[in-house]
């Protein structure tokens, strides 16, 4: 039967208490250097690289005579616009230091809950079946002053 090999002391696995206070005490900067660059950095460049190719897939639907040619338009610009929407709050709330603004919140708040629902209701909103219940919807119940 084999010894139980257990760790001899606890030291190896927790630090000291003046470890911690000085690691509190210490200057930010390079701690914030390192997230903006992790995660900064990260969506900026998937965000450019991404308009980037959306930019070249417009050009060619541009140049080609294709018969679907605006349906491809229309799906690329919506798209584009969910990019917008869903990397514009990130690129906010990472590409900047470490410092409260006043609408920190705010973002944060359309950034996980009504962005996200953002999606789908403009997926939604492109189909034909539910663009026309929700125009006789709107005509029936008089919300624009109708008749």
């Amino acid at each position: 039967m084999l010894p139980f090999c257990g760790p001899n002391k606890l030291d190896n696995f927790f630090c000291d208490i003046n470890q911690i206070i000085k690691l509190a005490c210490t200057d930010t900067y390079n701690l914030e250097f390192v997230m903006f660059f992790n995660s900064g950095l990260a969506t900026l460049i998937c965000f450019i690289l991404l308009l980037i190719s959306y930019g070249a897939l417009l050009s060619k639907v541009r140049s080609s005579s294709t018969k679907g040619k605006g349906k491809t338009a229309s799906t690329c610009v919506t798209h584009i616009i969910i990019v917008f929407i869903m990397f514009a709050p990130a690129i906010y709330m990472y590409c900047r230091p470490f410092q409260a603004f006043a609408l920190d919140k705010l973002v944060a708040i359309f950034h996980t809950v009504v962005f996200p629902l953002m999606n789908p209701m403009i997926y939604t909103l492109r189909n034909n079946e539910i663009k026309v219940a929700i125009w006789k919807m709107v005509t029936k119940t008089k919300v624009w002053g109708g008749k």
